[in-house]
C-alpha cells in the first residue's frame, strides 16, 4: 500500500518482513527490510527505483492502482543492484520507451543486468530534470557508494534527497518515518549497514557527503532505498556518516575466538578480566565467531580500538569460523586499529602467527606477537593470559 512522503511524492515500495538473508546469504537481516520506490506526481509523473525481482510483479500490480503506467514520464535508475532494479523487466514490458534516468556505469550496468538496450537518458552531477510546477530533480553521482553507477537525485521546492543506498537500514516497519519507530532499533541497524557494507569507500563517503553538503540545498527529508525515511532532523544521519567515515571508534576491545575443547575459550576469559583489572573504562566485549552472527560481529570489530583474534591450531592452520571473519574484514579495509592473537595448540601451535599474520594484511597495527598455551591452560598458562590482557588494555 502506498502512502504519501510530502506533498505529491509517495512511497511505492515493498516491505519484506520475511527477508533474513540479503547478499546472498552474506548480510543477516534480522529484522527484514523494505524496497523503497517512490513516485513524483507533478506536471510530469517521475518513478525513482523499483523493487527486488521476487517482488516484480507484486510492485507493479500496486503501482498501476496507484498510477496508470502509461502516464509515467520518467524513470529514474538510481542504482542498478537488482534489489533497486529488478521491477524493471517487467515493468518495460509494459511502457518500454519511457526515458530512464542513469549515469554512464548504470547504463553498462542495467544492460548487464538485463540485456536490453532501453531508452537510457544519461546524466552527471550537476545536470537537472525539469518536472513541471517549478521544480527540478537535481542529480548526483555517488561513485563506489556503493558500486560505481550509484547516485542519488534531489527534488527543489521539497527538499527531498532521494539517496538511494546511502543512509539506509535494512529495517522493516509499519512506521516508515525515523521519528516513529525504535530509536535504539534503528541505530543499530544503521551503524551494522555502515560497518559492513560502507566501511571500505569511507573515504568517499566523507568526500561525497562534503560536496553535497558544499551545494548549499535545504534538506527537509531523506528518502533511502532501504527502511525508514528520515523527515525528522533528517541531517542527523549524515553526521552519523561522517563520524562514522572517519576511523571510527570506541573505547572497546572485542575479543573473537572459535574453540574446540574450551581451552581456547578459557584464554579468552581470563584475557578479558587482565583487561578488566587494568582499566575498567573499557567495554570488553566476547564473541565465538561461531555461535555469534558474523555481521554482528563486524559491527562491533567497526566500534573497537583494538581486537583480539582466538583459534587453536587444526591442520596446521585455524578453525573455519576466524578464517571466514579474517576474510571478510581484509575486504573491509578496517582504519585505526590495533590487534593480537591468541589460541591453544597441541604440537604445532600455528594459528596465533596465521591469526597475526593475517590481521597485519588486513591493516591491523600489530601490537605484540601474542600469547599461546599449550594442551588445555593450566592456572600458570590463564594467570599469563591475564597479564596478557593488562599489557593490551595498557596498550588500547
Amino acid at each position: 500500500m502506498s502512502f504519501r512522503i510530502k506533498n505529491n511524492i509517495f512511497w511505492v515500495g515493498i516491505k519484506d518482513w520475511e527477508l533474513r538473508k540479503f547478499h546472498g546469504n552474506e548480510y543477516s537481516t534480522y529484522r527484514g527490510t523494505t524496497y523503497n520506490s517512490y513516485l513524483i506526481k507533478e506536471e510530469k509523473n517521475v518513478l525513482i527505483d523499483t523493487v527486488w525481482a521476487p517482488f516484480s510483479k507484486e510492485f507493479i500490480d500496486l503501482l498501476s492502482k496507484e498510477i496508470s503506467l502509461d502516464t509515467i514520464d520518467y524513470i529514474i535508475t538510481n542504482h542498478a543492484e537488482s534489489d533497486h532494479s529488478g521491477a524493471l523487466l517487467d515493468l518495460m514490458k509494459e511502457i518500454p520507451d519511457t526515458p530512464m534516468y542513469c549515469t554512464k556505469n548504470g547504463t553498462n550496468s542495467i544492460k548487464g543486468h538485463y540485456h536490453n538496450d532501453w531508452n537510457f537518458q544519461v546524466v552527471k552531477t550537476g545536470d537537472t530534470l525539469s518536472i513541471g510546477n517549478g521544480k527540478e530533480l537535481i542529480f548526483v553521482e555517488m561513485r563506489m557508494l556503493h558500486w560505481p553507477d550509484s547516485m542519488a537525485c534531489y527534488l527543489t521546492k521539497d527538499n527531498v534527497l532521494f539517496s538511494n543506498d546511502a543512509f539506509g537500514q535494512h529495517y522493516a516497519s509499519e512506521f516508515m518515518f525515523n521519528d516513529l519507530v525504535n530509536q535504539n532499533e534503528l541505530y543499530e541497524e544503521c551503524i551494522k549497514y555502515y560497518a559492513n557494507i560502507l566501511t571500505p569507500f569511507s573515504m568517499l563517503v566523507d568526500k561525497k557527503i562534503k560536496e553535497v553538503l558544499d551545494l548549499k540545498i535545504p534538506i527537509d527529508i531523506i528518502a533511502p532505498s532501504h527502511g525508514v525515511i528520515w523527515r525528522e532532523n533528517p541531517t542527523q544521519i549524515i553526521e552519523k556518516y561522517i563520524t562514522w567515515a572517519n576511523n571510527y571508534q570506541e573505547n572497546q576491545i572485542s575479543i573473537v575466538y572459535d574453540t574446540m575443547w574450551q581451552g581456547t575459550r578459557r584464554m579468552a576469559e581470563a584475557i578479558a578480566k587482565g583487561i578488566r583489572g587494568a582499566d575498567n573504562n573499557i567495554t570488553v566485549k566476547l564473541f565465538n565467531a561461531s555461535k555469534y552472527d558474523k555481521n554482528d560481529i563486524i559491527t562491533e570489530i567497526f566500534k573497537s580500538k583494538t581486537v583480539l583474534m582466538g583459534s587453536p591450531t587444526i591442520g596446521r592452520g585455524i578453525l573455519t569460523s576466524i578464517a571466514a571473519i579474517l576474510e571478510e574484514i581484509k575486504g573491509l579495509g578496517f582504519k585505526n586499529k590495533k590487534a593480537s592473537s591468541f589460541g591453544c595448540y597441541g604440537w604445532s601451535g600455528e594459528s596465533v602467527k596465521i591469526l597475526n599474520d593475517n590481521l597485519e594484511k588486513a591493516g591491523f597495527s600489530i601490537i605484540n606477537d601474542g600469547i599461546r598455551a599449550l594442551w588445555n591452560p593450566t592456572d600458570d598458562a590463564l594467570k599469563k593470559c591475564q597479564d596478557f590482557g593488562k599489557e593490551i588494555a595498557n596498550n588500547n
